[in-house]
Order: C-alpha cells, then structure tokens, then sequence
C-alpha cells in the first residue's frame, strides 16, 4: 500500500461483499456514508446504458453501479486526484470493467458526453452557488431525454431545493430522509 493508506472497508450489498481501500485524506474513511448508503439501498433503476458518478471519492457509488449492472458504462469523476487514484484502484480490487474514474472539476471534461443516469452525494462545503451552477444544473443538462439525476444532501443544503426548484424549475420529487440526509429524484422531460 501506499503512504496515504489508511484501511479498507468492506460494504455488503445484495449478496457481494465489495471492498474499498481508503485514503486518510478522502471522505468518509471510516465506513460508508449513510447518504451514500441510503442512495444506494432505494434508487430505482431503469436499465440505463451510461451512468456518471460526480464526486465519485473512492468510488463506492460507481463501482456499487457498476458491479450491479454490469450492461451499463460508469464514468466516475472527482476533483481530488487521490480520490481518483483510489476509485482507479477500487475498480480493479472489486473486478469491474464497466467503470472508469477520470479528474475533473464538477463536469468540465464532460461537456460533449450524455447520461441516462447521474448520482451524486453533494459535497456540503463548497459553497451555495457552487452547489448549484456545477453539481445540480450543469450535471442536469448531461441527461439523456427522461434521463434522471439522483441526488444525496445533508439536512442543511435541504435550505437550496425550494430555490432551485423556483428559479429553475426543476422537477425535484423527494424520495426519503434518514440520517440526516436528504434523497432527491430530479427526472429530465425535453
């Protein structure tokens, strides 16, 4: 292992035990977030083809996708180039092919892509208009037609959704609350 090592965790998941080694600096190294649980336990997929994980960390989400619905192409993105290196390797640890983990701030380097799916567990301290401009709208104009984005936010972002949804007119349907997070369906009709 490397010097940033510092575990790794193991997250049962409909009968697979997935593995992920963990960095000191990244989030959530101690178990598996319960948002990012909770997204994982109750969204409700539609066979789609390509799917984009943005703020993929250490890449449980991704990878979780991507071992479960092996007929779909993941991408994977972070800022955090550790975290990339991470989820690189957590791909190969828990033997996907279907998933890759690429750099980039929010989705710069994906402009010309299209997703019938997007998840994300919303970093909460970037900042308001950041939330909202690169991880809720831009992500939301990467969909396919009927395409959705599936989101994850701690109880104090909950404060943006009435905001975004007026201004923008987002269709944000409210999937469940636990543990202080907040789980969010947002479906694109053209």
């Amino acid at each position: 292992m490397d010097s940033y090592f510092k575990k790794e965790i193991t997250y049962p998941f409909k009968g697979i035990n997935l593995t992920f080694d963990v960095a000191n600096e990244l989030f959530s190294t101690f178990a598996i977030d319960h948002g990012t649980d909770m997204l994982l336990r109750h969204i409700v997929l539609k066979n789609p083809k390509t799917i984009l994980d943005l703020g993929c960390g250490y890449g449980p989400i991704g990878i979780t996708l991507a071992k479960t619905n092996p007929n779909s192409q993941i991408t994977m993105v972070d800022t955090d180039l550790l975290a990339i290196k991470y989820a690189n390797n957590n791909i190969r640890k828990n033997n996907v092919s279907n998933a890759k983990a690429l750099g980039s701030v929010g989705v710069e380097n994906l402009e010309n892509e299209k997703f019938d799916l997007v998840v994300s567990n919303i970093p909460a301290k970037i900042g308001d208009k950041a939330i909202i401009e690169e991880l809720i709208l831009k992500p939301y104009k990467l969909l396919n037609e009927n395409g959705e984005y599936w989101i994850v936010i701690v109880n104090a972002l909950n404060r943006l959704i009435p905001i975004i949804k007026q201004r923008h007119n987002l269709k944000f349907e409210f999937v469940r609350k636990r543990s202080g997070h907040f789980l969010y369906k947002i479906k694109k009709n053209n």
